[in-house]
């Protein structure tokens, strides 16, 4: 794998497919897609937020992919979103939902058994729709 980060759809796409094979030839435990600080920074410039605000942000959006399982973080409106979306991919079902008592918001699993263009189509899906990103978002492979 030479590149590690994408910002056009088509691109983003093809590396979530070479980071989940890279991820499956090396035998790894997950592989791990960060969305690009620089664009949550620019959607909460446009925005009427105060320090206190910026605090409880939840952070920078990620998905975990590994065994088959994809794992991301999410609010309860959110997770709403996450099942609206798995409609569409039917061979793809919640496993699990864990409500950390020390954290806000929901660790979700969704088993993904299928191949790794389908599971890259569910991952640029969740990034723009669910964490409602723009199209030209960046995405970085932070761990495989």
């Amino acid at each position: 794998m030479t590149r590690f980060d994408a910002a056009e759809p088509a691109e983003r796409r093809k590396l979530y497919v070479d980071a989940i094979t890279a991820h499956r030839d090396r035998n790894s435990a997950f592989c791990t897609f960060e969305v690009d600080e620089t664009a949550l920074e620019a959607d909460a410039g446009s925005e009427d937020t105060t320090t206190d605000e910026a605090t409880t942000d939840p952070g920078v959006p990620w998905i975990q992919f590994g065994d088959g399982t994809i794992n991301l973080d999410c609010t309860d409106a959110e997770l709403e979103s996450v099942k609206s979306r798995l409609e569409a991919f039917p061979a793809f079902k919640i496993d699990d939902l864990h409500r950390p008592e020390e954290a806000e918001g929901v660790n979700v699993r969704i088993s993904a058994k299928a191949d790794p263009n389908r599971i890259a189509q569910f991952l640029d899906d969740v990034f723009l729709e669910v964490y409602e990103l723009p199209s030209t978002v960046r995405v970085w492979v932070v761990e495989i």
